[in-house]
């Protein structure tokens, strides 16, 4: 597999849910926290021997990272709804 493949689906990866938080900004915490455990989940389970390949590899890397980043950002930079009156 081409390194820079690799480099850019990571980028990628990494692109999107910034994108996403800062188009649509953060949504509640429990969906962030569930996103950071999804992540660390996928990040510990063993992949069974017949998906262990460079394709397969690379995508649940991909997924991983996104989901760790668009959670944690989410989490980081989480506000509470206060509206101010004049």
């Amino acid at each position: 597999m081409p390194t820079m493949l690799a480099v850019l689906v990571y980028l990628a990866a990494m692109g999107v849910p910034v994108f996403l938080l800062y188009r649509f900004h953060s949504q509640p915490w429990y969906w962030h926290l569930l996103a950071v455990c999804a992540a660390v989940a996928m990040g510990l389970v063993p992949i069974p021997p017949r998906f262990q390949t460079a394709a397969c590899d690379l995508l649940f890397g991909s997924v991983c990272v996104a989901l760790l980043i668009w959670g944690a950002g989410g989490l980081i930079v989480y506000r509470t709804h206060h509206h101010r009156h004049a």
